[in-house]
Formats: C-alpha cells, structure tokens, sequence
C-alpha cells in the first residue's frame, strides 16, 4: 500500500495538485505550459465535458472530430514536470480507494505542444521542432533510476563537445516515442536535441546583472553534433516529460513553435499564428 504522505489524495478523492479523478482524463492527453493556452486548444473542440483548475494546472477534457482529448497546462520547468507526470499516471495506475499499483497498467499518449527559440540558422520561425531527443540539463530526473533509459554515450559525447562542468551535475539524454514520432512527423517538421534546462536566464546563457559559469555554453551546444542530430531548441520541460514518460510506460512527444530564431537574431512576425498552425496540426495528428 502507497503510504498517504507519499501519494496525497484530496478529501474529494482527486490527487492533490491536479485535482482530478480518474473519469476526469482521457488517456489521449495534451501538455502546454500556459493555462491560457489551455482553451485556446479546446475553443477547437466539439464539446467539453470537464474543466478543473488548481494553481497552474488547468485540465479540460472533451470531443474532438470523436476523439476524445485531455489537454493540461504544466506550468514552467521540470519541477512542475514532475508533479503532473507523477499524478497522471497514479489517475490511470493506482487504485486511489485502496492505495494500490493496479496489475494492469495503462499507457498514456502525451504531446506538448511549446513555443521555443530555434538554435540553428535554417531552422525558420514559424517551423515546427520535433524533440527526437531530450537533452536534460536541469538534474531532477537525476533523482530516479535512469540508467536502463538513459543514452549514455550521446550524454557523454555532449559532455566532451561542450566541456561541460560536472559540479553542474550530469546531462541526460532520453529519446521520445519512436511510436507518436511516426505518427507526427512531416516533411515540413524539423527534428533533433532539444535542450532542457532547469531555468530561464542564466541556465539558458542570458546574462542581466550575473555572470555564468560558460559565457560560451550556448554556442557549445549550438554546435554539438552526434552522428548528424543536432541541438535544434531549448526550453524547460522536455527532457524530464520524456525520462518520466519512459520510466512508467507512456509514450511521449514533444513540438514546439519555433517563434525565435537565436542564430539570426529574428522574431517571429505572427507568433500567435505559429502557435495555432502547431495546434491545428497536432489535433488533426491525433485523430488520423
């Protein structure tokens, strides 16, 4: 039995932070980061049947073109990542009455779908990234038993190409789901590392009024090369969705708008338009 201090369970009945049941999800789910974001997707929807918010974590679940779709905001970086994943999968693989691991489990299918700065010059604004990789910088995944996930020799040719700083902690490398890789990739759609640190500004290279550890990380890593795969982003979640997702058996994704490009220095003129083109193209994916 799950000990109630180590699974905290609502006196509804819901999981603490979520807030949800396990009615309350579909077992097709979309991340985004911003509870704005949330309806912005479901305004697609033919109907919605639940809508639930504590914090940042907002969820509505409903019917699109007959499938039904859950779509959660995360809130930023991989702390945050690590509540949500964790409670989703005690929603469709703990008993919550009696605090048990169900014999049979259930596999999620989860995309998010981000906005990010692209780190390569011909990876356009307005173009869509595929995470073949999540390239964790950030440590907490470090917190579980990785290894047999883990791709240890890209982990150790990053630490090599960009003299990394191990009191910083050791990267990790996940791979996403070969599975929604098939299912979502395009000729259109630009795939390779993406990044995931644990902070904005100084783990991501941006100096306000403190220095960093490798004023030249950035351009380390935009870079590093492992048999042709590139760094094509950085963000905040990726990484810790794709360790999580494997280590419990759901299959994981992630896209993301590109509506920066760092190399040239441009901006994207219509960021709003990139990010409903990545959502129509998302929805229309999961229901083929």
């Amino acid at each position: 039995m799950i000990a109630a201090s180590e699974l905290i369970i609502n006196p509804d009945g819901s999981v603490y932070h979520l807030n949800l049941h396990p009615e309350d999800i579909s077992q097709n789910i979309i991340f985004v980061g911003d509870q704005d974001r949330v309806e912005k997707i479901t305004k697609h929807f033919d109907s919605i049947e639940c809508t639930k918010q504590k914090r940042e974590f907002k969820t509505q679940t409903g019917i699109y073109k007959g499938k039904r779709i859950t779509v959660i905001s995360t809130g930023i970086g991989p702390d945050n990542i690590d509540i949500v994943m964790n409670e989703l999968d005690a929603l469709v693989n703990v008993d919550l009455d009696t605090r048990t691991i169900k014999k049979e489990l259930t596999s999620l299918s989860i995309v998010r779908i981000g906005t990010s700065g692209s780190l390569q010059a011909d990876i356009p604004c307005d173009s869509i990234v595929m995470s073949q990789y999540g390239l964790g910088l950030d440590n907490m995944l470090r917190s579980y038993l990785i290894d047999t996930i883990s791709e240890t020799e890209i982990e150790e040719a990053f630490i090599q190409q960009t003299n990394w700083d191990m009191k910083k902690g050791r990267p990790y490398v996940i791979s996403g789901s070969k599975l929604l890789e098939k299912k979502f990739e395009s000729s259109t759609v630009f795939k390779g590392f993406t990044g995931t640190a644990g902070g904005f500004y100084g783990p991501q290279g941006r100096v306000i009024r403190l220095g960093i550890q490798d004023s030249e990380l950035n351009n380390k890593m935009d870079r590093f090369n492992y048999n042709g795969i590139r760094m094509t982003n950085l963000e905040m979640e990726t990484g810790a969705i794709y360790g999580l997702g494997k280590l419990l058996g759901h299959n994981c994704l992630s896209l993301n708008a590109i509506i920066a490009n760092r190399a040239t220095g441009t901006f994207s003129e219509d960021p709003y338009k990139a990010v409903d083109d990545l959502i129509a193209y998302t929805l229309n994916k999961i229901v083929e």
